[in-house]
């Protein structure tokens, strides 16, 4: 369809459809036919299509190693997918001690300043160029960790423990704890970790490292992480 034809299906004025369809073409949600004005749907949402489908079994395999994480560590656990530039949240399993808590399922946090998008960043060097290439990043804090260079080291340090961590970087007075998630292809499908708020004497990382070894190990994967090239 062309802009005209959009703005007037959506009954937008013409700037705004363009501005949209402007940013879905970032995202490489729409492109525009070669030679022509009008616009189609592109290659993203095959890709969105295909998570979808993906984080169907991951979901179902990840429900009870979350309830088990959440025992045992006593925090919530978030179990994520990378779409694009961001991680959404598939699965949440409140922290077990019976208070109040916002379900979580859906929300979406920028890659770079979580650390379950961190997590699979360092497992996914296609991915982990892309975002970085963009140069300096969307700071969420004043703690969030924005320059590629930096962001670089960190994902190094990630490769050789399977463990990634964020302190404040996404919301003040929260950190996290997550471990890459791995299929039988040996490819990244997820991550999951805990969320940990306010200040805490007690390292997860033991915990998030075993279940998400576990969690892999029932998607078929051979070993976790996967042997370094």
């Amino acid at each position: 369809m062309s802009l005209s034809e959009l703005s007037t299906r959506l009954d937008l004025a013409p700037s705004t459809t363009h501005g949209i369809v402007r940013t879905l073409v970032e995202h490489g949600m729409v492109v525009q036919e070669r030679g022509s004005s009008r616009y189609q749907l592109g290659p993203a949402v095959l890709r969105l299509g295909n998570v979808y489908l993906d984080t169907l079994e991951l979901r179902s395999k990840a429900a009870p190693w979350a309830e088990d994480l959440a025992r045992r560590t006593g925090m919530a656990v978030r179990t994520g997918v990378l779409l694009i530039d961001d991680v959404v949240i598939i699965h949440h399993e409140p922290r077990p001690d019976g208070s109040r808590q916002m379900p979580e399922v859906g929300i979406v946090i920028p890659a770079h300043a979580s650390a379950l998008g961190k997590a699979m960043l360092a497992f996914m060097p296609e991915d982990a160029d892309r975002i970085l290439a963009t140069g300096e990043l969307r700071s969420m804090t004043g703690e969030t960790l924005t320059s590629p260079d930096d962001i670089r080291v960190q994902l190094e340090q990630i490769r050789a423990t399977g463990i990634a961590h964020e302190l404040d970087e996404a919301v003040i007075g929260e950190g996290a704890t997550a471990g890459p998630v791995f299929d039988s292809s040996g490819g990244v499908v997820g991550a999951i970790g805990v969320v940990i708020s306010g200040s805490s004497d007690t390292d997860p990382s033991g915990h998030v490292r075993e279940t998400a070894q576990a969690l892999s190990r029932e998607l078929g994967a051979q070993t976790w992480p996967p042997p370094r090239d």
